[in-house]
């Protein structure tokens, strides 16, 4: 079997929709003769022609605008935001149009459209390239919100994101692109060929939407994560000693409560990690659904490890990036008490 990085598995995923199913296209900013600013989407241009792989237009809000009346005719576009940082231009079609077409039709049209953007820091991106911006979307009723964290998630993610008959926003975080990312600037890049879940099929294949995987199992500590910090809480996790069992959620919304409920019930004890801000973001949401599943069975309060309340600063990128160190701490926080 093949081994990719994630743009290779996420190039790849677009050439097999795009030869399987001929209502596939792509289009956003530079994805075309260019390839994307990050190259996810070099050479399918030139493959499958610009009708199918086209430029657009720096303009986000036309391009959502643009995929949701092509999913309403029955096509099935893939929109892509050059950098999630640029995705609020386009929230109003997203919420009001992409979100409820089904609803408000009764089920007479709907919006088969994914939207890729990538997102989160540790490029030295500074304020406008490096957000993360999941908990806006997770909030709005018909949208499905995906993360992965590998390339064979990604590629399968991304298969079933763009076969699935709603909207889909599919984050992609730019720093695993190219390696499985640990949080530790100072040491050298790991390029993902070392990881074993580099190895990814070349043909179709689907990674179901709302299932999450076990990272590590473990028993002291349930840690849930997604994208990025996967690989700092694995980090974290090998640095304590601590027998923490990490939980990929790789689906936001519909999150797979149960897969994350029979681990906290069975450590005791859980840590939240994202990258983005902390106050509203996704790891609330998290943090109140495991204390409503697994209210007796907690043996410590909580605890969240997250981006500050802050834009991501580009001088201090490394102070406000969760990583091993602090999600260290807050696992011997939740171990102590």
């Amino acid at each position: 079997m093949p081994t990719m990085n994630m743009v290779q598995a996420l190039n790849s995923a677009m050439d097999v929709m795009l030869a399987r199913e001929p209502d596939v296209l792509l289009f956003g900013e530079d994805v075309g003769y260019f390839g994307g600013v990050f190259r996810v989407t070099d050479g399918l241009q030139k493959k499958y022609g610009h009708q199918r792989v086209f430029d657009t237009p720096i303009a986000e809000g036309g391009i959502v605008a643009l995929a949701v009346g092509m999913g309403a005719y029955g096509l099935r576009p893939v929109a892509e935001i050059q950098f999630a940082d640029y995705i609020y231009p386009a929230y109003d079609q997203l919420v009001s149009e992409a979100a409820r077409i089904r609803y408000r039709s009764g089920a007479e049209w709907w919006c088969p459209i994914t939207v890729r953007a990538p997102c989160g820091g540790g490029i030295f991106g500074g304020q406008t390239h490096s957000q993360s911006p999941e908990a806006l979307f997770t909030h709005v009723c018909g949208l499905t919100t995906i993360m992965p964290s590998n390339p064979y998630d990604a590629k399968g993610l991304l298969i079933s994101a763009i076969e699935d008959d709603d909207p889909v926003i599919f984050f992609e975080p730019k720093r695993l692109y190219n390696g499985p990312f640990d949080g530790h600037p100072d040491r050298p890049a790991t390029p993902w060929a070392k990881h074993p879940l580099s190895e990814v099929p070349e043909g179709h294949y689907r990674v179901p939407i709302g299932k999450a995987a076990i990272a590590r199992p473990g028993n002291a500590v349930t840690v849930l994560a997604y994208g990025t910090m996967v690989h700092v809480a694995l980090a974290a996790v090998a640095e304590t000693g601590i027998d923490a069992e990490v939980i990929d959620l790789r689906t936001l919304v519909p999150v797979d409560i149960e897969a994350i409920a029979m681990s906290v019930n069975r450590t005791g004890r859980c840590v939240i990690v994202h990258e983005a801000t902390r106050t509203s973001g996704y790891g609330a949401e998290l943090s109140a659904m495991v204390q409503e599943e697994c209210f007796y069975k907690l043996e410590a309060p909580i605890e969240r490890v997250t981006g500050w309340d802050t834009p991501y600063p580009h001088a201090f990128e490394w102070q406000y990036f969760p990583g091993p160190g602090r999600v260290g701490a807050g696992l011997r926080r939740v171990m102590a008490e």
